[in-house]
């Protein structure tokens, strides 16, 4: 199937497939990005085989962002120019760390030792340089203070660096998607990206924050405006679904022709059998752009480095059981309301079964509670448990969650040998299939079946990551190789300074998909790769200028 590809004649490319309104969009959009001396390169581009390698002159992003979430958007904010610096009147409560900050208060953040800079510091992120960033924007919040960020903002376009965010909807990912009458688990505050004080924008929206929490349609609509405001739209595509990240490969005599145009850090491949070496060259991006008229328009792209931002809400987490893929049985919390909505489960005399003992699990116990539908509450865990995420969060903070975790340990079927009428418990149960008549067979801790009668029912035991893109879906990257990557289990191993892939040169990832579930520490990994892409371009213009000045070209 041809493809829309910067290696190939486009005009030609696109009339197989597209009509003419969509090709001019997608081109016209790529021209305005490169400007129109690459745009015009690009309609000269000659229509060559898809499994020829391209040559050097053909066009190459420095950067491709997959996923245009909090974590993409802070990461484009960062390459895009904008640099933190200590503000003059600022002093942290953290004395240590306040004096080193002062030993280079000239510096911006991106262009000083994060590792020194972090040593020392504790916080709820196991990546270090996220707990650095989160204590300079939200000093000590951990402790219930609500410090002003000590850092100031500046605009330098010489450090711009060249990149696109692609995702599948508009800025703010997953965000757009949440059910919208929950309140955050996070502050409001702690939600924001730098540079945008989240209450200023609600003030000047005049928008009613009633409380410190707020509804995912507010921060989605705040992330949909803060690429606007920052000017970043430029950076931005949407409606862009990726299909393939794969390493292309040319052979060393050929690169040493071209060595300069090559990212600094390729690695060479000795072929087991003696043939010549290979070196890994750039990424090869491909997917595409759904248009306004619904029709796909592939395309094909090559970029230096390619940093995922995808977070963990693709793939809903799945039991895995006899029946579980029957139209009534449902993974999201969307689905769930959309059945609500369209009155499904209006007057229906059977409970609605949710499984899961997460805060997610949690919504969906207090909608169907809100629109007077009885419950079946299936969950693993002892109601002691203490890794229970409801024995984390103060009462005072989250009343309804705490109202759920009452129930659970209340209502449960042990203190009562009838089902109670709005909600009844199963703690310490396993389900072991779903039966076509809407029945489902439950498993205690001790061996005992049950068979119970619902309405609907609703998993949500987690979410992970669709790296489907990558090879093997990146189960090679993760701490634990050959395995699928997890938030929480399995995240991909990255250098904690400079979010780079530690199985994987140029391939960079942040957000959920290195641990880091909560907006205010995701912010760490775009700095660290801001500071690391920042250096390598450094060095890159360095060693052009070293090698034109060594041959006289003015």
């Amino acid at each position: 199937m041809p493809v829309w590809c910067c290696r190939c004649s486009l005009a030609g490319h696109f009339r197989s497939y597209s009509n003419p309104e969509a090709e001019g969009q997608l081109l016209n959009s790529f021209t305005q990005y490169f400007g129109d001396s690459v745009g015009r390169k690009i309609k000269r581009m000659p229509l060559i085989e898809e499994t020829v390698v391209p040559g050097d002159s053909l066009l190459t992003l420095p950067v491709v962002v997959i996923g245009n979430g909090p974590s993409g958007i802070c990461l484009s904010y960062l390459l895009s120019g904008y640099r933190p610096y200590l503000s003059p009147e600022a002093i942290h409560p953290n004395p240590v760390l306040h004096t080193k900050l002062e030993e280079a208060r000239h510096l911006s953040i991106v262009d000083q030792d994060l590792e020194y800079l972090s040593e020392g510091l504790e916080g709820r992120s196991s990546n270090p340089v996220a707990v650095l960033f989160d204590t300079l924007l939200h000093p000590d919040a951990d402790f219930g203070y609500d410090y002003p960020p000590v850092l100031h903002w500046k605009l330098e376009q010489h450090n711009y660096i060249p990149h696109i965010v692609v995702g599948k909807g508009p800025p703010g990912g997953a965000w757009h998607s949440m059910e919208g009458s929950m309140l955050t688990i996070s502050f409001g505050d702690w939600m924001e990206l730098p540079g945008l004080s989240f209450k200023e924008w609600a003030a000047n929206k005049r928008r009613n924050i009633k409380s410190d929490r707020v509804m995912p349609e507010e921060i989605a609509c705040y992330y949909k405006h803060y690429v606007k405001v920052m000017g970043l739209q430029k950076n931005f595509r949407d409606n862009v679904y990726i299909t393939s990240v794969s390493r292309l490969y040319r052979g060393k005599d050929d690169e040493d022709r071209t060595q300069l145009n090559e990212n600094i850090s390729a690695q060479h491949l000795e072929m087991e059998d003696g043939q010549k070496s290979l070196i890994k060259r750039n990424w090869e991006v491909r997917g595409y752009q759904r248009a306004t008229d619904g029709s796909h328009v592939p395309f094909c792209l090559f970029a230096e480095n390619v940093a995922l931002a995808t977070g963990t809400f693709d793939s809903p987490g799945r039991l895995q059981v006899e029946g579980e893929d029957f139209p009534f049985v449902l993974h999201s919390m969307s689905d769930f309301g959309a059945a609500i909505s369209k009155g499904k489960l209006r007057g229906k005399p059977d409970p609605v079964l949710i499984v899961g003992a997460g805060l997610t699990a949690a919504d969906a116990v207090l909608c169907a509670c809100n629109n007077n539908i009885p419950v079946i509450h299936v969950f693993r865990r002892r109601v002691t448990d203490t890794s229970l995420i409801f024995k984390q969060l103060p009462k005072k903070l989250y009343p309804e969650y705490h109202k759920v975790y009452h129930m659970m340990c209340t209502q449960s079927h042990t203190v009562d040998s009838n089902l109670h009428s709005a909600y009844t418990s199963f703690p310490e149960h396993n389900v072991l299939s779903f039966k076509p008549e809407m029945k489902c067979v439950l498993q205690s801790a001790c061996g005992l079946k049950k068979i119970l009668k619902f309405s609907v029912a609703l998993v949500l035991i987690g979410s992970h990551p669709n790296l489907f893109f990558l090879k093997d879906q990146g189960h090679s990257i993760g701490h634990h190789s050959n395995q699928p990557i997890t938030c929480k289990g399995n995240p991909i191993e990255i250098d904690p300074y400079t979010y780079e892939c530690t199985k994987e040169a140029n391939l960079f990832a942040l957000g959920p998909l290195v641990g880091d579930n909560f907006v205010r520490f995701l912010k760490g990994g775009a700095l660290g790769i801001a500071r690391c892409l920042a250096i390598r371009q450094k060095k890159k213009h360095e060693l052009i200028e070293s090698r034109d000045g060594g041959d006289g070209v003015p």
